[in-house]
């Protein structure tokens, strides 16, 4: 199976969902699809959760679906249990980064410090959101926090305060993989059914991602 992570590193752009009503699971796949982006992170802040990511998985397995904001093993597991292929929380907890790699379910930890990066990396993690990047203090922040650990091939994916604006000074930072970012998909715009809107942000995403790093070399 491929690595959920590959495929997320080499589009660079995930879109992190809030999503309340399962109803609007596969016209949100369909628009970002249509969009050229075969990725979603739902997010673990809705009721609505569990049951999206089991209709993307059953009714779009083109759509790679994984979930976001696991903060406990409950949410681990109904995760898992729903059909998401990776997952990814805002906070580093080791009883959920064992759990994931028990389970060999592909997990992404959140780190904002040192301390966070080296707690992570002595369970393994390789890869971790680095959250809240746009609070913690942007692109020079990672750099100097990614720099320690650049021999160990720590790698990061920063969300928060990430938009289409600033994108290019994330990707071109050589210890991130992609970015997360809710403007792709706002919550509010899968409320009101606006998912032409969401196609048009996912295929920016897509084209502005791939720019930068044809660019960038």
């Amino acid at each position: 199976m491929t690595d959920p992570f590959a495929v997320i590193a080499a589009i660079g752009v995930v879109p992190v969902i809030a999503i309340e009503n399962a109803d609007d699971a596969i016209p949100l796949a369909d628009a970002l699809l249509e969009g050229g982006l075969p990725i979603a992170e739902v997010t673990f802040r809705t009721p609505a959760a569990a049951r999206v990511l089991a209709r993307l998985s059953a009714e779009r397995p083109r759509l790679l679906a994984g979930a976001g904001t696991l903060l406990d093993l409950n949410s681990l597991a109904a995760a898992r249990d729903s059909g998401a292929r990776f997952g990814v929380a805002p906070g580093f907890d080791a009883r959920i980064v064992e759990e994931a790699a028990k389970a060999k379910f592909p997990f992404a930890p959140g780190v904002m410090t040192p301390s966070d990066v080296s707690a992570a990396a002595k369970h393994g993690v390789r890869i971790a959101k680095f959250f809240p990047a746009g609070a913690a203090g942007g692109p020079k922040a990672l750099e100097a926090v990614a720099a320690p650990f650049a021999h160990l091939g720590f790698s990061f994916m920063p969300t928060g305060g990430v938009s289409l604006d600033n994108l290019g000074a994330w990707l071109k930072l050589k210890s991130v993989i992609a970015v997360g970012g809710t403007w792709i998909a706002r919550a509010q715009d899968i409320k009101e059914g606006r998912f032409a809107e969401i196609a048009q942000h996912a295929r920016a995403a897509v084209e502005k991602a791939k720019a930068l790093r044809e660019a960038r070399g």
